[in-house]
C-alpha cells in the first residue's frame, strides 16, 4: 500500500534541517525498495519548508514508525505530519 507523508517544517527552522539532512538522506538509502518519490516543498525564496514523500508500506503503523525515526523528527523539525494512503492511478 502506498502513503504520502507530507511534512510542514517548524517556522525558522531552516537550519535544523540543513544540519540533518545528509543523516535523512542516509534513513532514506535504507529504504530505497519502498519509496516511489520525495522531495522538498520550497517558498517564494525557494527555501525548503517541508518534505513530501510516497513510500510503500504494509500497513499505516509501518509508515508511523518511519516517521517517528527519522533523523528530521528525531531533530524536531517538523510543525506538523500526515500520513495518508493513497492509490495511484495515473498513468497507469
Amino acid at each position: 500500500m502506498f502513503f504520502v507523508i507530507d511534512c510542514q517544517d517548524k517556522l525558522g527552522h531552516l537550519a535544523v534541517r540543513l544540519e540533518n539532512r545528509d543523516a535523512h538522506l542516509n534513513y532514506l538509502k535504507d529504504f530505497e525498495q519502498q519509496l516511489i518519490m520525495a522531495g522538498p516543498f520550497m517558498d517564494s525564496d525557494n527555501q525548503m519548508i517541508g518534505s513530501m514523500l510516497i513510500m510503500a508500506f504494509n500497513d499505516h503503523a509501518e509508515a508511523d514508525s518511519f516517521c517517528a525515526a527519522d533523523p528530521y523528527a528525531l531533530a524536531g523539525l517538523f510543525e506538523r505530519v500526515q500520513i495518508r494512503p493513497w492509490r495511484k492511478v495515473l498513468p497507469a
